[in-house]
């Protein structure tokens, strides 16, 4: 079966499936040699969504989903704004069942910039994911500094909005 590593807002699962649909199964993994940046540029200036970036030594932690069928990774792709915004590769994710070969969004060339930060209502779905991950990693994720009081119009083009995704 194939598989899709979230490793930004889609830590939700509830975000997952309303996106894509029910899956198998989501468990914790882990991409190695590889870093979480917040420097992909979004449609609202200053504000980034969650990218990866190649990092030996260091690691991403997040949530490996099973699809159903291999369709589902193409309904996520209008999501992550694949091919122009988002690369799809297939990458190693790494979890208790050993290495699992999963499909991993990376920012395009081209699109990332420095000094940007994350949305509040953004950072709190990956913090809505917080069983994938192990206490310490979670914690670094909930110390980013991130933009408060975004108005409607501004969620609204980042896919966001003001409730709570947890």
């Amino acid at each position: 079966m194939p598989y899709y590593f979230a490793y930004g807002s889609n830590m939700n699962p509830a975000r997952v499936e309303a996106r894509i649909g029910v899956t198998r199964r989501a468990l914790p993994g882990i991409l190695a040699d590889h870093t979480l940046r917040f420097d992909k540029a979004s449609r609202v200036a200053g504000i980034s969504h969650a990218n990866v970036g190649p990092a030996p030594g260091k690691r991403v932690e997040g949530a490996l989903f099973e699809l159903l069928a291999p369709e589902q990774i193409e309904c996520m792709d209008p999501f992550e704004g694949y091919p122009h915004d988002y690369d799809r590769h297939r990458l190693p994710i790494h979890t208790e069942h050993g290495a699992i070969e999963a499909w991993v969004y990376i920012a395009a060339p081209g699109t990332t910039a420095e000094a940007l930060r994350p949305a509040r209502e953004y950072l709190d779905h990956l913090l809505a994911g917080e069983r994938f991950r192990m206490p310490a990693y979670h914690a670094r994720l909930a110390e980013v500094e991130a933009v408060h009081g975004l108005d409607d119009a501004s969620l609204a083009a980042l896919g966001l909005s003001r409730h709570s995704p947890r």
